[in-house]
């Protein structure tokens, strides 16, 4: 198959599979899905979702977070991991939501990515997920899975967020993205598939004959 072919093939092998996507982090408004989404790095969504009920009880907004101490919001998210530096950036980024932005998360990409510890994966699903914004937010899954599936290089997470959004038509980006994670949590993990054992891996080159190893 051409690449086209392939992304074609993942597409709808992925919208047969997963026809419906919930957004996978809990929250309430763009706010606490910037801060949910913080909390993901290095972190599973499952665990997020245990944390962050108590810290938007206590704080479900920039202007009642910053009333809280560094230590007290790590006391919450220290289950996360990186907790002393998450607690760090929420905090800062609150102060600076209220300082520059009224109080509110902008909905520019510039802007979020100019926030304390957001960099460009967290303000592309922010975009997405809470302004509807196109975006194709790229985590460890999407990187891997578009690799193995011959749709990019995998030379960098950049490249294959640009290759993935010239394959695929604009209005697919944000429920696709999800599908793709959806496949690499519960289809095609990364210590569970030699690429011969997935269906759809198989599908992508049939006549592979040994587990596919990466080059480079």
């Amino acid at each position: 198959m051409t690449r086209s072919e392939r992304a074609r093939h993942v597409a709808a092998t992925l919208e047969r599979l997963f026809p419906e996507v919930p957004i996978p982090l809990h929250h309430r408004d763009p706010y606490t899905l910037l801060v949910a989404v913080l909390l993901s790095a290095q972190c599973t969504d499952k665990r997020v979702n245990t944390v962050t009920p108590e810290l938007f009880a206590l704080a479900p907004d920039p202007e009642s977070m910053v009333r809280l101490s560094v230590e007290e919001i790590d006391r919450i998210v220290r289950p996360c991991g990186l907790s002393p530096m998450k607690a760090k950036h929420i905090r800062a980024l609150s102060v600076l939501l209220m300082d520059k932005h009224g109080g509110q998360v902008p909905a520019d990409m510039a802007a979020l990515e100019a926030l304390p510890g957001v960099g460009h994966k967290t303000a592309s699903v922010v975009m997405v997920q809470a302004f509807g914004v196109p975006a194709f937010p790229v985590d460890t899954h999407i990187h891997r899975l578009a690799e193995v599936w011959g749709l990019s290089s995998g030379s960098s997470v950049v490249q294959t967020e640009r290759d993935l959004k010239a394959l695929y038509p604009v209005e697919i980006w944000a429920k696709l993205h999800l599908q793709i994670i959806m496949y690499g949590r519960e289809v095609c993990a990364s210590r569970g598939c030699d690429r011969m054992r997935c269906a759809l891996c198989r599908e992508m080159y049939p006549d592979r004959k040994r587990p596919y190893v990466r080059k480079g």
